[in-house]
């Protein structure tokens, strides 16, 4: 396919981000590394992963995409798990958190699509486990991860995302924030990326089966190419066709060659594959070495 010709060779091109201070230490990696790649290395820019969902699902969860079997997950990070609120912009945000509330090296945000809530990212045994994950990679690594409820996708979502991120980076003021952003929160993400005072606090976005924003093009934080965004999309998705994804992808690495960004197509996976799937410890410690942080 001449597309993913075009993508795979964009990928070659690449060099590799300064070394990183601050990494996030292997947890369960051997049950959640890419089961196999059909196209590139781990580190390239694209890849395309061999998804199987009989062996992803059907053999990984005790219930098929209710939960998953034990092994995956490791209730350590209950100990600091957290439903709390914080009044903001005239209203109360309802969220959760888990790991450092104060002196936290990173923090990861994770924004929920259409019809989701704070609960879903912290749903332990759903997805494969993958949010269980992300909250042990925190917790063992002096990070902290949060959830909310995204009230509205448009101005008011992306307010209420920023005053927490306001909130913790005072707290934890050598940390960056990386917005993990499911499906329709994509949309939150794209906005404040595009916002200054929000992007001065981030350290990345990563994209699962989520949007694509051509205003990103005309935005301060696309000129200064320091923003890393990681794509991650389904080749069955019905809800965001991956092909204008990856358009998109290539449109950005054609303005800006040297821009940090990476896509993952996740061969037959489906609109929810890549939250399942996506190798956290793998984008997050990428992310922190092409910001040098």
């Amino acid at each position: 396919m001449r597309l993913l010709a075009g993508l795979i060779a964009v990928a070659a091109l690449l060099g590799a981000g300064p070394a990183a201070a601050y990494r996030l230490e292997s947890f369960k990696d051997r049950l959640f590394d890419y089961p196999g790649l059909l196209a590139g290395k781990p580190d390239d820019a694209f890849v395309i992963v061999d998804y199987d969902k009989r062996r992803d699902i059907h053999r990984r969860d005790k219930v098929w995409e209710r939960e998953v079997f034990g092994e995956y997950v490791s209730m350590k990070p209950s100990g600091s798990q957290e439903d709390l609120t914080l009044q903001a912009n005239g209203r109360t945000i309802t969220y959760m958190r888990v790991g450092e509330p104060r002196g936290a090296k990173a923090v990861v945000i994770y924004v929920h699509g259409q019809g989701g809530n704070r609960f879903q990212g912290m749903n332990d045994v759903s997805f494969g486990g993958n949010f269980n994950r992300i909250k042990n990679l925190m917790v063992r690594n002096s990070g902290l991860y949060i959830t909310l409820d995204v009230k509205d996708f448009k101005e008011r979502g992306a307010a209420d995302i920023k005053a927490l991120m306001q909130h913790y980076t005072q707290r934890s003021p050598g940390a960056r924030v990386y917005l993990a952003c499911g499906s329709m929160g994509g949309f939150l993400c794209w906005r404040l990326a595009q916002d200054s005072g929000a992007a001065r606090m981030m350290g990345g976005m990563l994209l699962m089966g989520s949007t694509w924003d051509e205003g990103f093009f005309s935005s301060a934080t696309f000129r200064a190419a320091s923003l890393p965004i990681y794509f991650g999309h389904g080749s069955w998705d019905e809800v965001y066709d991956w092909k204008r994804q990856a358009k998109f992808f290539e449109r950005l690495k054609a303005r800006a060659p040297k821009y940090p960004a990476r896509f993952t197509l996740f061969e037959t996976g489906t609109h929810g594959t890549p939250i399942r799937m996506t190798d956290w410890r793998l984008i997050l410690n990428w992310m922190f070495a092409a910001t040098g942080r």
